[in-house]
């Protein structure tokens, strides 16, 4: 039988200022920006999709940003660090670039025996570089970063909780997940424990609680086939008392949501169909698309929206 969580999706964050949210991640980090959009909960918000080349699943940070929003504190019951992969011979490359833009970089830091830099992004939004040869995506550059160096898609995520043992219980039990490792109060788990599955819970029992806004995590979205299989973990999940909401039509995925016994939101989202549906591969993220259902009021909305421009060339 073929498991019915397949890893990391999308992991979906709150920014601020739209256009630095654009210039950070397609500039400095070299994402592409497969999608733009809007926040089908919140209409006058932008949503942006950053990913590969075809912003495939396990590859696509996405954000919301609010203009003027203040910044978030990073605490328990939160997804408090991203994690990229990349190549084992690149950290210093990334530590060349980052520094370049005048990014604070940690040391590095070795954890189950790869290396990784952590730093975060103009709205304080944790991220971590982890260098490592396991990862044979192909990444994807503008053309400023060399392909061997470029983002590969997401290594991982971690959950900073108070308690693991009802979390540890969800992921083991009903999302095909499995303890592949622990480090101190680092719990480690994955699908099959490679790059693009990987969940870290690390256990502060008496850490503050985190505060949600700019730079800080919405939810964490989890692979999945397709609408059948979401069928199946939404009744497996129902039938064991968590409180799943109905099926949403997110265009390029369906979607079902529920808070994991920490408190992070979690997201299952289908692999189907994907961003291509309704522009042409080589000019994703290029016009503001909108559902079918927003399209009566697009002059209203663009009108709401800050005007907003691709420039990767800007960042060499």
């Amino acid at each position: 039988m073929k498991p019915l969580i397949k890893g990391i999706h999308h992991i979906t964050a709150i920014a601020g200022n739209p256009q630095a949210n654009i210039d950070f991640y397609t500039g400095i980090l070299g994402l592409r920006l497969v999608k733009k959009t809007i926040n089908f909960d919140a209409p006058d918000v932008y949503h942006f999709y950053f990913g590969d080349e075809l912003g495939h699943p396990g590859t696509v940070f996405t954000t919301f940003p609010f203009a003027g929003a203040r910044k978030g504190i990073k605490g328990t019951g939160e997804l408090t660090y991203t994690a990229f992969s990349i190549a084992s011979n690149s950290l210093a490359y990334w530590r060349e670039r980052l520094g370049k833009y005048g990014i604070a970089i940690s040391d590095t830091l070795t954890r189950f025996g790869h290396e990784l830099i952590r730093f975060e992004d103009h709205d304080g939004m944790g991220i971590e570089l982890i260098a490592n040869d396991r990862d044979d995506r192909p990444g994807w550059s503008y053309g400023a970063i060399p392909q061997e160096h470029s983002i590969k898609g997401f290594y991982g995520a971690t959950l900073l909780l108070r308690a693991k043992e009802l979390t540890a219980k969800l992921l083991t039990e009903h999302m095909n997940y499995r303890l592949i490792g622990e480090e101190g109060n680092r719990y480690r788990y994955g699908t099959e424990g490679k790059p693009g599955d990987i969940v870290d819970i690390v256990v502060e029992p008496n850490g503050n609680r985190g505060m949600q806004s700019a730079g800080t995590v919405h939810h964490i979205a989890f692979r999945t086939e397709n609408t059948s299989t979401q069928s199946e973990i939404q009744q497996i999940l129902l039938k064991h008392g968590y409180q799943v909401t109905e099926v949403k039509d997110r265009n390029y995925f369906k979607s079902i949501y529920f808070r994991e016994p920490g408190g992070v939101l979690f997201e299952i989202a289908t692999d189907e169909p994907g961003f291509a549906i309704d522009e042409e591969e080589a000019h994703l993220g290029e016009l503001l698309k909108l559902p079918d259902w927003a399209e009566p009021s697009r002059d209203r909305i663009e009108k709401s929206l800050a005007p907003v421009s691709l420039n990767p060339s800007n960042y060499d």
